[in-house]
């Protein structure tokens, strides 16, 4: 991994988005590209007398002046960290955005709480890792550090998404204290975990291996193992069984992004 896409917006999770971003830049020798998505300007509709559209004018000047000052204060704080960077921004939709910069990422942070998506959005946020095909870090609100002293977590389901998850966070897992692969309610035709296992072993990478049946769901066990293992960091794969992306864009996958404690690398 050599270049991170990081959006920004003056959302909730922004600090936990740059401050892992941060983290996983050092740890890798990464560039961190940072495109501001500043979303498209309200026009201005119906008619305004001389009083309104003065009023709407000041609105939209003190706007960008704090949305200047924000990105003044984000570029300071960049200058002062060992990591290379650059800034770009854009006025399109944050899927769009990312999707026309997602070619050049070896990954892309993202916040993990995506929230609904709103009647007008063109595509849904838990759609991403489809559409970017790119790994994912989906970063939770409350996130600090990425925490690789504490062990990474792969969850295993024998698919290819999952297979694609662990291949690519072998730089991450590479640097992580330890690494446990756990297998939850994999079916007898998936990928063996011991295949992965050797996989990772050729980089360095000597996991432990856990196998579990789910008590009541998949994500619930996922959760209760990181929480168990102290984990810093979960890999999964996205929507590994796909009937139409888990009926649009549901199970697994849309559950530990609510959900997940921790940083969660996915890829499908």
């Amino acid at each position: 991994m050599k270049n991170i896409l990081l959006p920004l917006q003056a959302d909730p999770g922004q600090e936990a988005r740059l401050q892992i971003a941060l983290d996983a830049a050092r740890m890798l020798d990464c560039h961190l590209e940072c495109v501001e998505v500043r979303g498209a300007p309200m026009p201005m509709m119906g008619d305004f007398g001389g009083e309104a559209a003065a009023l709407a004018l000041v609105a939209f000047r003190e706007a960008e002046q704090a949305r200047q000052a924000a990105r003044a204060r984000i570029e300071q704080r960049l200058m002062a960290e060992d990591v290379r960077w650059s800034f770009a921004n854009t006025c399109a939709s944050l899927a769009d955005a990312l999707a026309h910069n997602a070619a050049m990422a070896d990954l892309i942070v993202i916040s993990g709480r995506l929230g609904e998506p709103d009647e007008t959005a063109s595509v849904h946020p838990q759609a991403l890792p489809l559409r970017l095909r790119r790994p994912l870090l989906a970063v939770p609100p409350t996130a600090r550090e990425l925490a690789l002293d504490r062990g990474a977590l792969v969850a295993w389901d024998g698919s290819r998404p999952a297979l694609e998850a662990a291949r690519a966070a072998v730089p991450l897992l590479a640097r992580s204290a330890a690494v446990t692969i756990l297998e939850v309610d994999a079916p007898s035709e998936a990928i063996p975990m011991e295949a992965i296992a050797t996989y990772l072993s050729r980089h360095g990478i000597v996991p432990d291996l856990v196998q579990r049946r789910s008590q009541s769901t998949v994500a619930a066990t996922l959760r209760d193992h990181v929480q168990a293992s102290n984990a810093g960091l979960l890999v999964m794969g996205a929507y590994g069984s796909l009937p139409l992306a888990q009926a649009i864009f549901g199970g697994i996958t849309r559950t530990m992004l609510a959900t997940s404690p921790v940083p969660l690398l996915l890829a499908h």
